[in-house]
C-alpha cells in the first residue's frame, strides 16, 4: 500500500492487522531512506538500527515467505528514492492510499514548514500507478463509509471480506515502526477509523502553490478510485 504522508496510513495498517490472516510491516523502506537522505527525523538512529539500510536488502524481506496468506506493507512513497529498484514492483500487487493535497499540505505545514512536491509522495505514487496499476482508495472515501469502501479494495485485491477489519484493540503493536512513540500516539488510542471531519484545509499561502502543482497527480489516481460498495 503505497500511501503519502499526514493520510490514515497507520489507521490502514492496522485495519489490515486485525485481518488473522495478514501479517504486516511498517515502512521497511524508512532506514534506507533516512542513510541516503541524511536527514534528522526523530529517532533517527534507532531507526537506522532497527531496518536494513541496503534498499536490496530491505526488499529481499519483502519478497520472502512470511507465514500469512497476506503480507500487507505499509509504504511511504517518498522512500522510493531514485536508487531504489523497480523491478520487484512486478512481484508484489501494488495498491494506492490517496488524500486531497490541500489536507496534505494542510496538515504537512504544522510539522514541516516547507515540504517539496517528492516529500508528499504524488510523483512517486503516479509513477508506481503508471508502471503497474492496482487499486487506489481515498482516505475521505474509508473515512466516510469504511465497510464500503474495505470491502470493494478486498474485492479488487481478490480478498475475501473481512469485518474485523473495521475495528482494533486499542495500544501498541510490536509490528508498529521504532518511530511510533514520536508519531503514533492517536492511532494507539484509536478502535477504529476516526469520523469524517468535512471542513475546509486551511493552507498557508506560501504553499498554495505547491497544492496546485500536486493536485494533476492526485486527480490521475483519484480517476480510478474505489466506489464504495453498498
Amino acid at each position: 500500500m503505497w500511501s503519502g504522508p499526514r493520510n490514515i496510513s497507520t489507521a490502514m495498517m492496522r485495519s489490515f492487522g486485525a485481518r488473522p490472516d495478514t501479517v504486516v510491516v511498517d515502512e521497511p523502506l524508512y532506514a534506507h531512506y533516512l542513510q541516503e537522505t541524511g536527514l534528522d527525523h526523530p529517532a533517527r538512529e534507532e531507526i537506522l538500527a532497527s531496518q536494513p539500510r541496503r534498499w536490496q536488502d530491505a526488499v529481499a524481506g519483502l519478497l520472502g515467505p512470511v507465514g500469512a496468506q497476506v503480507y500487507y506493507q505499509k509504504h511511504m512513497t517518498h522512500h522510493l528514492l531514485p536508487q531504489v529498484g523497480r523491478d520487484w514492483l512486478a512481484e508484489v500487487t501494488n495498491a494506492y492510499l490517496i488524500r486531497d493535497p490541500a489536507y496534505v499540505v494542510a496538515s504537512y505545514a504544522k510539522v514541516r514548514g516547507e515540504p517539496t512536491l517528492e516529500d508528499l509522495g504524488y510523483p512517486q505514487q503516479v509513477e508506481i500507478f503508471r508502471a503497474h496499476g492496482g487499486p487506489v482508495v481515498d482516505a475521505v472515501d474509508v473515512l466516510r463509509a469504511p465497510a464500503g469502501t474495505l470491502s470493494a479494495l478486498c474485492a479488487a485485491l481478490g480478498l475475501s471480506w473481512d469485518p474485523a477489519m473495521l475495528s482494533w484493540p486499542a495500544g501498541q503493536r510490536s509490528t508498529d515502526g521504532v518511530w511510533a512513540p514520536h508519531w503514533y500516539a492517536a492511532v494507539e488510542r484509536s478502535t477504529g477509523f476516526v469520523p469524517y471531519d468535512p471542513a475546509p484545509a486551511e493552507v498557508p499561502d506560501r504553499l498554495r502553490s505547491l497544492v496546485d502543482r500536486a493536485r494533476p497527480l492526485y486527480e490521475e489516481l483519484a480517476a480510478h478510485r474505489i466506489t464504495p460498495q453498498g
